[in-house]
């Protein structure tokens, strides 16, 4: 199993909304590296919902729950992908971008390095120990 993490602006589609909805399609990603992750993605794999712009923090989990299909929102013609994703839960303790970038266990994560990268793997061991600082 593997495990990711997605990022989205609380304004266009907070986590509230989607522990309401239980499921997304996963669309409109338009960055090639991000493209490929998603096709990596295996239905059951761990997600963690990251509130981008003002908020920054990881605020709670998803699993994948159909892999890569065409995105329904991409021009005709170009290849794009979507996945769908299931809520889990919210974190007891959002995790901030502020708690990551003071971590030093946390200074190969993408988010930190590549931060304008929308859907990134995260290590099973880091996915572990940011779960266990959200509570």
């Amino acid at each position: 199993m593997n495990t990711w993490l997605v990022k989205q602006e609380p304004s266009t589609y907070p986590f509230s909304r989607f522990l309401k909805e239980k499921k997304v399609v996963w669309d409109g990603v338009r960055n090639y590296q991000a493209r490929n992750f998603l096709r990596g993605m295996k239905k059951g794999d761990r997600v963690l919902y990251y509130h981008s712009v003002d908020e920054r923090a990881v605020v709670g989990t998803a699993k994948v729950s159909r892999t890569a299909f065409p995105d329904p929102t991409a021009p005709q013609g170009e290849d794009w992908t979507s996945v769908e994703l299931t809520v889990d839960r919210p974190l007891k303790n959002p995790v901030t971008l502020d708690q990551l970038k003071a971590d030093p266990r946390f200074r190969d994560l993408l988010l930190l390095r590549q931060s304008r990268l929308s859907v990134m793997p995260v290590s099973p061991k880091l996915f572990q120990a940011l779960l266990k600082m959200g509570g």
